[in-house]
């Protein structure tokens, strides 16, 4: 058996020593008002100020940028996105204007000068970009686009064959809006209006979409995802319904409070999944079972969680199992899963391992690294009837390594560096294992620390370099972990010395 599987192994005993942690939220807030060519705007500026304010009051490391040009934005995305990795939250707020031209969306700087759709790709910032920039993030990932409250180009933008508006300027009930976002599993895109609405820049202090966040976000003990209900609901009542906020995408299936866990109720930030689910108010467990009739595939993993919690009163395995069924059906690959995982165990069901592999594989197919990751596993070893297959293992560990799932990338660099991959050589492990340390492994950083000669030399001394070209080492490429890589490994890990 390959080194790695006794590695694995030994991961539960493993326990991190004291350490200052970076901080676990960052926040890049953007409000820009002070338009040079195109029609200013009154309130974007505020709305960032004070969202900036809030976020920084609930814990958030924020970094505010008031009336940035398009260099600046670009430059604070760069820097923001290598911030990131080590977060386990990252949020970027935008006001100020925001265009769609063919499908993609872009967010206009103060100093663009744009008078085609041609100009608008150029000069501005796409929500590609800003994916970009939270995308490493290891738990959440948000991007809040408080934009399109009008269409600041009306007839100078050549629309033609885009789908960039065509309102008068100034006009804010023409029409125009953003393009729906798409982003990745485990990041939420939140839009003040929907996809084709505009929003209002309101007649107070801040924008309708602002003063709702800023109100939601700040009261503790709200799940997240419920959070954005509950401001969606606020905007509709409080302009008429004639905006409606609107979330895109799937946060994973950890819950999360933005201001932390409220009075008497327990923090969820170190807990398990299933106590942090079970910790939930009773008066929010209602509104889960109401989005999860809704088709909520979210609510629905949630659900499940709590009643497959031995330790609460909540506890059903078979109605966690029908929870998980009606999410699988709906394509969540993370209730896929952990549905897998009880048909396999035979938890509320009874042992079906043709239903547990193909529920597997269902999850596999979407990306989901946790479920390549088992199947490496179940693969090598010839698991649930499978033949054992260590080269397509292997394959599967890469490609579980590649979608940054930190015990892959560990356990793939060890065989690297144990010779089994023809293709690789030092570099490479040692590629996957800076790469796990982004990812937040604290038992890869353990590890590397105190037993960093279960590596060849040339994995170490390739790992020197890596941290050296990231800024994190200045000291000699000999292969030794002494206390200067030491401490490079621990602050590439995102930990302050």
């Amino acid at each position: 058996m390959f080194r790695h599987f006794t590695i694995v192994l030994l991961f539960t005993a493993i326990v991190a020593g004291p350490a200052l942690a970076a901080s676990d939220r960052v926040a890049l807030v953007l409000g820009l008002s002070d338009y040079r060519t195109i029609t200013p705007l009154d309130n974007p500026r505020k709305d960032a100020t004070g969202m900036a304010r809030v976020l920084d009051r609930i814990g958030f490391d924020v970094t505010l940028a008031l009336d940035p040009t398009g260099d600046d934005m670009r430059q604070l995305l760069d820097d923001f996105a290598f911030r990131s990795e080590t977060a386990d939250l990252a949020l970027i707020y935008y006001a100020g204007h925001g265009v769609e031209v063919q499908g993609e969306n872009f967010m206009i700087p103060v100093d663009a000068d744009v008078k085609s759709n041609r100009d608008v790709q150029r000069q501005s910032v796409s929500l590609k970009q800003m994916l970009t920039a939270v995308e490493r993030a290891r738990k959440m990932r948000i991007v809040i686009l408080d934009s399109c409250r009008d269409n600041p180009l009306g007839d100078l933008l050549d629309t033609v064959d885009t789908g960039a508006s065509s309102s008068a300027p100034g006009d804010s009930r023409g029409g125009g809006g953003l393009a729906v976002a798409n982003p990745d599993r485990g990041t939420l895109v939140a839009y003040a209006a929907r996809d084709g609405q505009v929003a209002l820049d309101g007649t107070g202090e801040n924008s309708p979409y602002a003063t709702a966040l800023m109100e939601k976000m700040a009261q503790p003990g709200v799940e997240i995802s419920l959070m954005f209900r509950q401001v969606r609901d606020m905007v509709l009542r409080e302009t008429g319904n004639r905006q409606e906020p609107h979330t895109y995408g799937s946060l994973t299936g950890v819950p999360f409070y933005l201001a932390g866990a409220a009075e008497g109720q327990q923090d969820v930030a170190d807990a398990s999944t299933l106590d942090a689910w079970s910790s939930i108010r009773p008066d929010q467990e209602e509104q889960l079972l109401a989005l999860a009739e809704l088709g909520d595939t979210r609510s629905m993993l949630g659900l499940a969680y709590m009643r497959l919690n031995p330790n609460q009163g909540r506890f059903d395995p078979v109605e966690a199992v029908s929870f998980l069924e009606r999410a699988a059906a709906a394509g969540s690959p993370e209730a896929q899963f952990e549905l897998a995982k009880l048909y396999e165990r035979g938890t509320g069901v009874p042992v079906n391992e043709a239903r547990a592999l193909e529920l597997y594989r269902a999850a596999a197919n979407q990306d989901f690294a946790d479920a390549i990751n088992d199947l490496g596993f179940l693969t090598y070893q010839g698991g649930l009837g499978l033949d054992p297959n260590p080269q397509e293992a292997l394959r599967l560990f890469e490609r579980a390594a590649d979608l940054r799932h930190p015990q892959a990338q560990f356990n793939f660099a060890a065989l690297i560096d144990d010779g089994h991959i023809e293709s690789k050589g030092p570099k490479d492990s040692a590629h996957y294992l800076y790469e796990a340390l982004r990812s937040g492994s604290p038992d890869v950083l353990n590890i590397l620390s105190d037993r960093p000669t279960m590596f060849t030399r040339q994995t170490r001394r390739a790992l020197q370099t890596t941290l050296r070209d990231n800024g994190f080492y200045a000291g000699g490429i000999d292969g030794e972990f002494g206390p200067g890589t030491r401490k490079a490994i621990r602050l590439a890990f995102g930990l302050e010395e």
